[in-house]
């Protein structure tokens, strides 16, 4: 990956909402990685390096709650933006008592708004 770029890890298991989101993310210059469940986003976690996360709750091995638990335990300092299609006040709250940083509702937000967001907060 080019240096210099802010490195965004999108871990969605939806690989159309996945690679729409790497598209646009990219366009807008920063530097994508993908994956596809709980187990992979951890790893890629560990591996280290990441400015920003993008996490759906919904996905297979480890759900992105149970993935906010492990790295809130493990104190890292990644800010997490949560895209998902559970749109009940308790789901969001739990998310940012974990440490979420941004919820979203995938029905209620475009990808240029998310978009939008990310380039504000890591101006």
């Amino acid at each position: 990956m080019a240096s210099g770029k802010k490195k965004i890890l999108v871990a969605e298991d939806e690989k159309v909402i996945a690679n729409a989101l790497k598209l646009k993310l990219e366009s807008a210059g920063f530097a994508v990685s993908v994956v596809y469940d709980g187990q992979e986003a951890l790893s890629a976690v560990e591996e280290g390096g990441l400015d920003l996360i993008i996490l759906d709750l919904v996905m297979p091995k480890i759900d992105g709650f149970s993935f906010l638990e492990t790295i809130k335990k493990k104190k890292v300092k990644t800010p997490v933006f949560v895209i998902s299609n559970l749109s009940q006040g308790e789901d969001e709250k739990r998310a940012r008592d974990l440490g979420a940083r941004e919820y979203f509702t995938k029905s209620d937000i475009s990808l240029a708004e998310i978009v939008a967001k990310i380039k504000a907060d890591l101006k």
